[in-house]
C-alpha cells in the first residue's frame, strides 16, 4: 500500500480501507518521505530510516522506524523527541499508545489513530525540514 503525501487537512483514504498489514501501513507512513530519507533497513518486520542530512559532526540523524514483534508494532519517530511540543495536540487515544518519549506501540488497526499519526508525521517532517535536518 503506497500512501500519497497529502495535506494534514485531507485524510488519507487508504487508511480508512480494509485492514491491510499494520506493519506495512506504519512503514508506508514513513516512506511518504523516502526522498528525504536514507533507508537503513527495509525487511519484513523491520524498517529504519535516517535523515539524508548529517548532523554538524557528520553523524547520521535518526528519523523513524517500525518494528514488528508478534502482534505488537513499535513506531519510533524522532521528531517528537526533538520537538516535544508536537505532542501537545495529540488525542488521549494516541497518547495511550506512547511508550517513552518517541515511541508508539500498536497492536490493532485503527484508521483514526493512523490518520492522526500521519498528521503528526507531516508536522514533524516539516519541522525537521525547517531545521535543515531533511
Amino acid at each position: 500500500m503506497k500512501n500519497p503525501r497529502l495535506p494534514a487537512s485531507q485524510p488519507n483514504r487508504a487508511l480508512d480501507g480494509p485492514s491491510p498489514d499494520l506493519f506495512v501501513a506504519l512503514r508506508d507512513l514513513l516512506l511518504t518521505y523516502k526522498a528525504d530519507l536514507l533507508v537503513v533497513h527495509d525487511d519484513a518486520g523491520h524498517f529504519y530510516a535516517n535523515c539524508r542530512n548529517a548532523d554538524a559532526k557528520g553523524k547520521a540523524q535518526f528519523f523513524g522506524a517500525v518494528k514488528a514483534s508478534g502482534r505488537r508494532h513499535s513506531f519510533h519517530f524522532m521528531p517528537v523527541y526533538t520537538f516535544p511540543e508536537l505532542l501537545a495536540g495529540i488525542s488521549p487515544a494516541l497518547k495511550k499508545h506512547m511508550q517513552g518519549k518517541s515511541c508508539f506501540n500498536f497492536d490493532a488497526w485503527d484508521p483514526a489513530l493512523l490518520r492522526e499519526l500521519q498528521m503528526l508525521i507531516e508536522q514533524g517532517a516539516s519541522r525537521y525540514r525547517t531545521a535543515g535536518k531533511l
